[in-house]
């Protein structure tokens, strides 16, 4: 755990800095990193010792006071600003709410504004969803040299105007293992093989929440079962539900059991003072 001001200029801890992730290129360690969407969650990735979290800019004050000593991610969707002020200023509060670093989609000119602000700035590379249109769909990226080329040269440009860290997405592993100690741009692995310095996986992909019927992506692991779990807990909530509405169709419910009832004698007091009302 190491001594920081954070950048809000508090006083704080981090279980890992921006210089700790820059360090792991020099050695053989790697880092866990998961995207809890609420407390619960949250507080699970913690509980489990997860080394790094990125949350959503509208989670980061409460994952502060759950989680207020992990090295967070948090940023924005490349449709949420129109401009550039409006980005840089989401940027600061981010920062001043506990970000240790911010996600950006948008162009190399507002990766770098940020970067010379001082703010350790992450991007993406390889499949990025949102940008799935360009590519024909969701798929594999670097699978020929060409493309692998491609995704080394964004690397590099990313690198010139001062990211910080990426995650590279389902990119060919032989294409991360090649790049990544050609560049010091941190890289997070989703489903790009073990050469990336951190590997990165998504809560609902860890925990198995999806059925084989829903067909997973091939990167997603489950090392648990939940799939089943979620089920049985919405085939109960239903027949909770129902028996709930044929008990208030019928008459039946509130049960005596669930009301109150006014004191002994308070009723024809209460009764006698209503009639003379």
């Amino acid at each position: 755990m190491k001594k920081i001001y954070d950048f809000s200029r508090s006083p704080s801890m981090r279980n890992y800095t921006v210089a700790d992730l820059q360090a792991l290129k020099q050695s053989n360690k790697k880092l866990s990193m998961s995207n809890p969407k609420d407390a619960t969650e949250l507080k699970a990735c913690v509980d489990a010792e997860i080394d790094l979290l990125v949350v959503w800019d509208s989670q980061i004050e409460e994952c502060r006071e759950i989680a207020p000593y992990h090295f967070m991610g948090v940023g924005s969707t490349w449709s949420q600003f129109g401009n550039r002020d409006d980005i840089l200023d989401h940027a600061f509060e981010m920062m001043r709410k506990g970000g240790d670093m911010y996600y950006t989609l948008r162009s190399y000119e507002v990766m770098e504004m940020l970067s010379k602000e001082g703010i350790p700035v992450q991007s993406h590379i390889g499949l990025i969803p949102t940008f799935s249109h360009w590519c024909g769909g969701l798929r594999g990226f670097g699978r020929t040299a060409d493309e692998a080329m491609q995704i080394y040269q964004t690397l590099k440009r990313m690198e010139d105007v001062g990211v910080f860290a990426v995650e590279a997405e389902c990119i060919a592993e032989e294409v991360l293992e090649a790049i990544n100690q050609k560049t010091s741009i941190v890289t997070f692995s989703l489903g790009s093989g073990m050469a990336g310095d951190v590997i990165m996986s998504f809560v609902a992909d860890i925990c198995g929440e999806q059925s084989e019927e829903e067909r997973p992506p091939k990167h997603a692991h489950a090392f648990g079962n939940l799939a089943p779990l979620h089920k049985q807990m919405y085939n109960e909530r239903v027949a909770a539900m129902s028996m709930f509405h044929k008990e208030v169709q019928a008459q039946n419910f509130p049960y005596q059991s669930n009301n109150i009832s006014m004191h002994p004698n308070e009723k024809d007091k209460f009764l006698e003072a209503l009639d003379k009302q």
